[in-house]
């Protein structure tokens, strides 16, 4: 079990030259002459991106974004359309003063909850744990615990879920 947090890292210089504590880091000290210390984050980044786990969890995305979205989109066209092509249409009453507009328009809201409902539910089922378990071996590589193993990519174990 794991006690540290990959979210939290350590600070690292920004682009101004401080090195997160205040202090100012020194970026243009030149690399001290050697053997190379491994894969730098740019490498590692891009392994993981080129990893079968990486794009499973992209997989995942554009399986449900992709066609929820399109939907969506049609949907609020229709009524658009409907409202400036068939206004008789969207001004027949329903229920008292509760015309076809209304209920669509209602209808709108309800589907974008509906909507929000859905992805965070397939987020939280299909990808965070996948995504998670990316992070966690992108963590432990660009701090060298994973360099010397980085075919481990995708294990599916649950390190820092709390199972």
């Amino acid at each position: 079990m794991r006690l540290d947090d990959p979210w939290d890292d350590v600070p690292a210089p920004d682009r101004y030259g401080r090195d997160g504590t205040g202090g100012v880091a020194d970026l243009d000290a030149p690399a001290a002459a050697g053997p190379d210390p491994g894969p730098s984050a740019a490498d590692i980044y891009l392994e993981v991106h080129r990893s079968a786990a990486f794009r499973e969890v992209r997989r995942r995305y554009r399986r449900f974004v992709a066609p929820a979205a399109v939907a969506f989109l049609l949907w609020y066209l229709a009524y658009v359309v409907a409202a400036t092509t068939a206004p008789e249409l969207m001004a027949r009453p329903v229920a008292g003063a509760v015309n076809v507009a209304m209920v669509a328009g209602l209808g709108q809201f309800l589907t974008t909850f509906l909507l929000t409902w859905a992805y965070a539910r397939h987020a939280r089922l299909r990808r965070d744990r996948a995504a998670l378990d990316l992070r966690w071996d992108t963590q432990e590589m660009t701090r060298g615990l994973g360099r010397e193993t980085t075919r481990g990519l995708g294990r599916g174990t649950t390190r820092g879920c709390g199972r």
